[in-house]
């Protein structure tokens, strides 16, 4: 299988997983065992398989960010990185799901933070923990 191709199915599988949260942000089927644990462990997976297959003739490394984008040359360990970025955004995504449902969060107010959360996961989590202290307040 090419590395494009392996691209593709990553991303795929990924996107199964953040329409499962869309579908049903609420459901332990859904906010666990597809978008928290499946796929999630689907793609470590596939990242751990490309990290070793790609990381011996390598240059670079995690001491600058020179090294990194040294690493980043190599296709096989930039496609991992990428697999990296899937994994972790929706198993945040899937983290956000689980903890609005048990704070009492309305759906919808969760379902916002999912499209930044897939695109960029760390401004997702920021949007959703200002919401979750917003209604914290507003609830005290």
């Amino acid at each position: 299988m090419t590395l494009e191709a392996i691209f593709s199915a990553a991303g795929s599988l990924a996107i199964a997983g953040w329409l499962a949260l869309l579908v049903a942000p609420r459901r332990r089927w859904a906010n666990w065992l597809v978008a928290g644990l499946a796929i999630p462990a689907l793609l470590a997976a596939l990242y751990s398989v490309l990290l070793a297959s790609h990381w011996g003739g390598a240059e670079g490394g995690f001491g600058s960010l020179a090294e990194v984008a040294a690493l980043f040359r190599t296709p096989g360990l930039l496609l991992a990185g990428w697999v990296h970025y899937l994994a972790f955004d929706l198993f945040l995504g899937a983290w956000i799901c689980r903890r609005g449902a048990a704070e009492g969060m309305n759906p919808w107010l969760v379902r916002l933070c999912l499209p930044p959360t897939f695109l960029a996961g760390p401004a997702g989590l920021l949007l959703f923990l200002g919401m979750r202290a917003a209604l914290g307040a507003v609830r005290r």
